[in-house]
């Protein structure tokens, strides 16, 4: 982590049934590509039993998470300030972050 730059990650089995593991399941999975950020239980994103900070997130930013790997970036202050499809290259951010550290 440098600048206070946190990257949090949220698996969900929402998309496709692309992570259907168990919580320990996914983490061993990552662990194999040396994750260092931050990795949270299986959630549900989207829907009746969405979790509460990603039914807020749409309510910031563009509406419904359409597929993994939707990225969201919120300021030091809690304001969601930028959304990023799935398609999203992580350097393709790069500007938009630097604009936040």
């Amino acid at each position: 982590m440098t600048k206070g730059l946190r990257i949090l990650a949220f698996p969900s089995n929402q998309f496709a049934n692309q992570e259907p593991g168990t919580n320990e399941e996914i983490l061993n999975f990552v662990q194999r590509y040396n994750v260092t950020f931050d990795m949270f239980e299986k959630i549900d994103v989207n829907g009746e039993n969405a979790h509460p900070l990603w039914k807020w997130l749409e309510e910031q930013k563009d509406g419904k998470i359409k597929w993994n790997f939707t990225k969201f970036i919120v300021d030091r202050k809690g304001q969601v300030v930028s959304r990023f499809e799935p398609h999203t290259e992580p350097l393709d951010m790069e500007d938009t972050l630097k604009k936040y550290l």
